[in-house]
């Protein structure tokens, strides 16, 4: 899971830049498992379940994004949020 510390050092920099990559991957990796354990329970929810791809497509496209300008803080970022890499096309 998503270390406590790490969450509260991305939500204390929203007021001074909530732009950033970080901060946007985090905020699409909470709607990812907030939209993740509500299909659990609706599993016939459709319109959900294409929110949640959309969500995904979104994220993994700021993470190709960020691994191709910088490798470094990507490695990071995904290690701080429990996320795998993704494959390479």
């Amino acid at each position: 899971m998503v270390k406590n510390s790490f969450i509260s050092a991305i939500r204390q920099e929203k007021e001074k830049n909530c732009g950033s990559l970080e901060f946007q991957v985090l905020s699409f990796t909470d709607k990812i498992r907030r939209l993740t354990s509500h299909l659990e329970l609706h599993k016939r929810d459709f319109l959900s379940q294409r929110g949640l791809r959309k969500i995904l497509g979104k994220r993994q496209r700021l993470l190709d994004y960020l691994s191709k300008k910088n490798r470094v803080r990507y490695k990071k970022l995904i290690s701080q949020l429990g996320i795998r890499e993704s494959k390479t096309r």
